[in-house]
């Protein structure tokens, strides 16, 4: 099974209404531990931001499966706007799973000049486009995974878009709840 997973960022400070609080780390890693456990899967495919797409990496390489990371423009510059800038010490960990992904030529970037919501939403169809191609070349099948509140922030929310989008796919779609 390949896992095409995307989801929630840690929550800046400041957040009225939260949708992933820096406290629930520990639960979410369990809960995509088991995901990628329970569901035999053999490569996950998102981007590196911090909360669930390092979680969700993290977890996959203690379990030796294969990773592809997708980002919408160059490393330093995602780490700087979508890794560093909330709760948590995630840099080192980003560090980390960019070095051992690259070295297997798993690293996809788009070079995108612009950190727009549009350059997201491009990111998380070719994280679809990079499963499917996976799972055809093993075989296997993908399933799309949403790493959220379950709750949509209306048109512009990037996690609910692909959440749609894998399901106009066809493709079974998970919910790993951050709370």
């Amino acid at each position: 099974m390949v896992i095409a997973l995307v989801g929630r960022r840690i929550d800046p400070p400041d957040l009225a209404f939260p949708v992933f609080p820096y406290t629930a780390v520990k639960r979410v890693r369990e809960r995509i531990h088991d995901l990628l456990k329970d569901t035999d899967a053999n490569a996950l495919v998102c981007s590196a931001a911090c909360g669930a797409d390092l979680i969700a990496l993290e977890a996959a390489g203690e379990l030796g499966i294969r990773r592809r990371i997708v980002l919408p423009f160059e490393a330093a510059r995602f780490r700087k706007t979508s890794v560093i800038d909330r709760p948590g010490d995630w840099g080192p960990a980003f560090d980390r799973v960019i070095k051992e992904v690259k070295a297997k030529h798993d690293l996809v970037n788009l070079n995108i000049d612009k950190d727009t919501e549009e350059s997201y939403l491009q990111a998380n169809q070719v994280i679809l486009n990079e499963a499917i191609s996976l799972a055809a070349a093993s075989g296997d099948r993908v399933v799309a995974a949403l790493v959220w509140d379950g709750i949509s922030r209306g048109d512009r929310d990037v996690t609910n878009a692909f959440g749609d989008t894998a399901r106009s796919l066809g493709l079974q779609v998970l919910e790993v709840s951050t709370f």
